[in-house]
Formats: C-alpha cells, sequence, structure tokens
C-alpha cells in the first residue's frame, strides 16, 4: 500500500456527516473515527482500542491520549507526504485532539463538527497546529 492508497481512501468519506463517536463512511464519523475507517480499509481490522473522547478529553489532567495512543499504534515519521496523518493540538497548551491525513498537495482531510467530513486547505493557521505526523503501519514510512 501507498500514501496514495490513503488518500484514495480518504476521499471515500468526503461528505460522510459529523458524529461524535462514530465510524461509518456515509452515515456518521469523527476525526478519529475517520483515522479509524482509513486504518480498516487500508490496514485491516483495528489492532487497538482508543479510549472513547469527551470535549474535555485529557485537558484536565494535561495527558496526550491521542498522542500516546497513535504512538502504540502508528509510525512517527518526520516529514510531509500523502497519506499521513496529521495530529493537531488546536489551542496553545491544550492537548492534541485533532486529526487529518495529508493528501499530499497542501491539503488535508479531516472530519470537522458542524462541516462532516471535508477537505482543507493546510494552510498557516491549520499548519501551525501540526504537532505530529504518523505513517499508517507499512504504508508511507520515513
Amino acid at each position: 500500500m501507498t500514501g496514495a492508497a490513503v488518500v484514495a481512501a480518504a476521499r471515500g468519506w468526503l461528505g460522510t456527516p459529523y458524529a461524535h463517536g462514530a465510524s461509518v463512511r456515509g452515515a456518521g464519523t469523527d476525526c478519529l473515527g475517520l483515522i479509524r475507517g482509513v486504518w480498516r480499509e487500508v490496514v485491516g481490522p483495528e489492532v487497538g482500542t482508543v479510549p472513547r473522547y469527551t470535549p474535555d478529553w485529557g485537558e484536565a489532567q494535561g495527558t496526550e491520549v491521542l498522542w500516546d495512543a497513535a504512538l502504540r499504534l502508528m509510525v512517527p515519521v518526520t516529514g510531509p507526504g500523502p497519506g499521513r496523518v496529521l495530529l493537531f493540538r488546536m489551542r496553545a497548551g491544550a492537548v492534541a485532539k485533532h486529526l487529518g491525513i495529508e493528501t499530499g498537495t497542501g491539503r488535508f482531510i479531516h472530519a470537522w463538527q458542524g462541516h462532516g467530513v471535508v477537505e482543507s486547505a493546510l494552510s498557516g493557521p491549520w499548519a501551525r497546529r501540526v504537532v505530529a505526523r504518523f505513517a499508517y503501519p507499512g504504508i508511507g514510512e520515513d
């Protein structure tokens, strides 16, 4: 598999409505559900779990729940590329808790509350929030 295959799978989720805690293409997903759904399509059955999250997920304890799960299940990478999973910190000092998939064209695909699964420009405001990049196991690793 390649990063292009990851992007193609992610694009198949475009237009899926936002639904917190869901991961069903065409029916509903959140940002984590998108990453999980693409995993099932390009890697295979899910091998681990990420705790269900709430809007204040990890903030009270300052725990990087999502980052820790990504480190357990994916491969950290250093540079941009198609199919890379992006981890975002939405506010300085807050825990990282948004995910997207880089398309390799200065854009990324993500599930965004109020918008569903969309492809957005990885413009300055978004790019500044990226704190880590990961590859699905066996796909596009550094």
